[in-house]
């Protein structure tokens, strides 16, 4: 199941890994433009994330994770068309994903009210239950990866990341 809140390490130990690499001899940052830089800090960031959220949480990856987020926040159980979409994910990525959260009990493929051909994503009681037992250990993850971090901060990043998505789907 979930490691123990008490043995995470903080979240800055963590994040040093990418700060000693970029002052280590291994590569060399001198040439790159600010913008080459951000996105191989992002996709850095995110594999560190990942390997530590696919750590602390065990039973399901961060992937899976992210997605039971996402179909909870969707107005109405999203189809695979819609969670993709939302999810920033191929058909098919999502797809095996979701087979995987199925097979474990987290989710359940309903056909849809309106529309037979639809399958709808419902998350399951056990699916409600394990988010539950995990929200203080997430609670504490979010704490200590965001100390320090303005909430102006924040704000100036998400809209400088959301211009650069514009600027991809252009």
């Amino acid at each position: 199941m979930l490691h123990n809140i008490g043995n995470i390490l903080p979240i800055r130990e963590r994040a040093m890994k990418i700060k000693e690499v970029i002052q280590s001899d291994l590569v060399d940052f001198s040439n790159i433009p600010p913008s080459y830089y951000l996105l191989g800090l992002l996709s850095a960031f995110e594999n560190r994330f990942q390997a530590m959220a696919d750590k602390e949480i065990g039973e399901i990856s961060w992937k899976q994770f992210f997605a039971i987020v996402c179909i909870n926040m969707c107005k109405e159980p999203p189809t695979l068309n819609e969670l993709s979409e939302v999810l920033g994910s191929s058909h098919q990525n999502v797809k095996q994903i979701l087979l995987k959260l199925e097979k474990k009990g987290f989710i359940v493929f309903e056909p849809d009210k309106k529309d037979k051909r639809k399958q709808r994503i419902m998350l399951t009681e056990q699916c409600r239950k394990f988010c539950e037992e995990n929200e203080e250990m997430s609670r504490a993850i979010m704490g200590n990866m965001f100390a320090g971090v303005t909430e102006k901060e924040l704000n100036t990043t998400i809209q400088t990341i959301m211009k650069i998505e514009n600027n991809i789907k252009e």
